[in-house]
């Protein structure tokens, strides 16, 4: 589970006294058990899904980040949230191409808009961006 693998490289980035990395893990760490805590609520578990999500989230926050300091012209902050980025990256699955969601698309009998939707939701989530999909969806 990407949780554990989280937890171990946390432990790794400690004992090798990288703080760029450690401070990352932190934050990670304390995202996923804030949303074990709201999954627990509901009598559920945290998710790979769930993880991916959290993942993807941090990664925007992250961007944002790095642009402010970009126009600050703050060249430390720059080169060290840029390594978070591809840290957290490197914890998301490979996302799915637009050849690989059209060919998903055309496999499907109902090739309806919720129907579509719905079969992605279902199977693919956090290997596809919703957005693309739809969009290539109209585009047919």
């Amino acid at each position: 589970m990407i949780y554990d693998e989280i937890k171990k490289a946390n432990i790794l980035a400690m004992k090798q006294k990288d703080s760029v990395a450690h401070t990352l893990y932190s934050v990670l760490l304390n995202k996923f058990m804030l949303e074990q805590i709201k999954k627990r609520e509901k009598n559920e578990e945290l998710t790979d899904i769930d993880a991916v999500q959290i993942l993807q989230k941090s990664v925007k926050e992250l961007t944002e980040e790095l642009e402010n300091y970009k126009k600050v012209n703050n060249a430390n902050e720059v080169t060290n949230i840029t390594r978070q980025i591809e840290i957290v990256k490197s914890y998301l699955p490979q996302m799915m191409s637009a050849d690989e969601i059209r060919s998903v698309i055309m496999s499907l009998d109902d090739k309806s808009v919720p129907a579509v939707m719905k079969h992605f939701k279902a199977n693919f989530q956090g290997k596809c961006d919703m957005r693309q999909v739809s969009e290539i969806l109209k585009s047919m």
